[in-house]
């Protein structure tokens, strides 16, 4: 269960009324996330790119309380962590959602996750458990387009959705990847996104080097 904020000593309260009170209280923004490591870690390994990534932005996430927070009423409470609901591709182009669960080492959670995948294709639905729902994070891809820019669509919820794109190389050879992250501005602040950012370059590190050593240990 999540713990309530108390919102008589919680630091954002008017800040928190305010963006309530606006018709758009959603920030968005994208940046471009280096990946090259990553993605010579899983073609090597041959283990699905989504999957690390999804990973690596979900364990970032959780590093940071205030992504971890939802809107109850006209308070706050705050999960202790989060799972991920992604958008899976169907034959017809259509998409369904999948539930992921991240809090567990790279060798239990990528067959977990593959799991998961199969199961969400074959049920093919994107109808969301309710209970569930609001202590998710929201995660789509758009692998065909390299982006610079993408808006989300937002409902009266206030989880925040990250969308990634296709990587291509820079002008040094590096594949950047565009992420755009978007979340309530009565629970997030630039600040937060920025120490989202810096959460991600390093999980992404670390997996890159944990698949890595997996596939040394399991002798590949």
């Amino acid at each position: 269960m999540p713990k309530r904020i108390p919102m008589d000593h919680y630091p954002r309260r008017d800040h928190f009324r305010y963006f309530l009170s606006l018709a758009n209280p959603f920030l968005s923004l994208t940046i471009q996330v280096d990946v090259t490591e990553l993605t010579l870690a899983c073609k090597e390994c041959g283990a699905s790119f989504y999957m690390l990534f999804l990973h690596a932005v979900a364990q970032a996430a959780d590093l940071v309380p205030q992504l971890r927070q939802r809107i109850r009423g006209e308070g706050i409470v705050e999960y202790e962590s989060c799972s991920t609901s992604h958008t899976e591709l169907l034959p017809d182009d259509t998409y369904c959602y999948c539930t992921v669960h991240h809090h567990m080492p790279l060798a239990e959670y990528l067959p977990q996750a593959e799991a998961a995948r199969a199961a969400a294709r074959g049920n093919a639905t994107i109808e969301e458990e309710a209970a569930e729902a609001d202590s998710q994070y929201f995660i789509s891809c758009l692998p065909w387009l390299h982006f610079t820019e993408l808006v989300n669509p937002t409902g009266i919820d206030s989880n925040p959705r990250f969308t990634w794109g296709k990587y291509e190389p820079d002008y040094r050879g590096r594949l950047m990847l565009p992420l755009s992250i978007c979340v309530h501005h009565g629970l997030v602040d630039g600040l937060h996104i920025a120490r989202f950012c810096e959460h991600l370059e390093a999980s992404i590190a670390r997996n890159a080097r944990e698949l890595t050593a997996l596939q040394s240990t399991n002798g590949g």
